[in-house]
């Protein structure tokens, strides 16, 4: 799998303290070696399942979420299509019952990046509502985390004329890093955690900072050594780069 797939996952919005889509073995085993076809097996069964709790829907969405970037990055747009229609009907039955709404308008930012990964047309007349909404998320809970992670991926993309900033997207990633390792419960099969490592390795090399590259890299395989992305490919080119410095 190419390294920019992995990071479209994502990137193109792709946490709370409360319900992550965490400790999902079949997820967090088909994210660490690339098989995105067991994904969305276990993405599958969980959907057909009839009756889920609000916390189930929201974890569900997550899992649709990380599968609809992967489709963006991989040039599938169709299944995109599809799995962002099945999420944004999910959020709406939450967002009915007003559950969890920090969180709710996380997602809101992440799948108005999805449109425009679909259709970059859209930029000039939607871009703005995903920043809106991933600042309205961490108003309403200043610890959530993936709120934190919008706002780093709008500033990580958004043209520099427009504000756009990779210095201030890695510090909205850093602070998301920071609340997620205040508990090890995060960490435990979750790949929200993995993903935002290799965000953080991702815009550290676009800064060129490749030291600081390294020690992510170091910091994943720690955490999980069976990452095949990071072993394999993406601390390898790192090393190179600090190589040719």
């Amino acid at each position: 799998m190419e390294g920019k797939k992995y990071i479209l996952i994502l990137s193109l919005a792709l946490f709370s303290c409360c319900v992550l889509g965490q400790n999902n073995k079949s997820i967090y085993n088909a994210y660490t070696s690339g098989n995105m076809t067991k994904w969305k097996v276990a993405m599958d069964s969980i959907d057909a399942i009839k009756q889920k709790n609000n916390k189930e829907v929201l974890d569900l969405i997550n899992y649709q979420y990380g599968y609809i970037g992967w489709c963006i990055g991989s040039n599938k747009n169709d299944k995109a299509e599809k799995y962002l229609k099945k999420a944004t009907d999910n959020l709406k039955k939450l967002e009915e019952k007003k559950y969890n709404e920090s969180m709710l308008f996380a997602y809101r930012a992440a799948f108005v990046g999805f449109e425009i990964g679909l259709a970059k047309y859209k930029a000039p007349f939607i871009g703005m509502n995903s920043l809106k909404y991933a600042k309205k998320s961490v108003s309403i809970n200043a610890s959530n985390l993936l709120g934190y992670m919008q706002l780093g991926n709008i500033y990580f993309y958004m043209p520099k004329m427009f504000g756009g900033s990779k210095s201030l997207a890695l510090e909205h990633y850093s602070k998301a890093l920071k609340l997620m390792e205040s508990s090890n419960d995060y960490k435990i099969n979750n790949w929200n955690y993995l993903n935002l490592l290799v965000t953080i390795i991702n815009a550290h090399v676009e800064l060129n900072q490749y030291e600081e590259a390294k020690k992510y890299c170091i910091k994943t395989l720690t955490n999980e050594p069976g990452f095949d992305w990071v072993k394999d490919n993406l601390y390898p080119e790192i090393l190179k780069k600090i190589e040719n410095e």
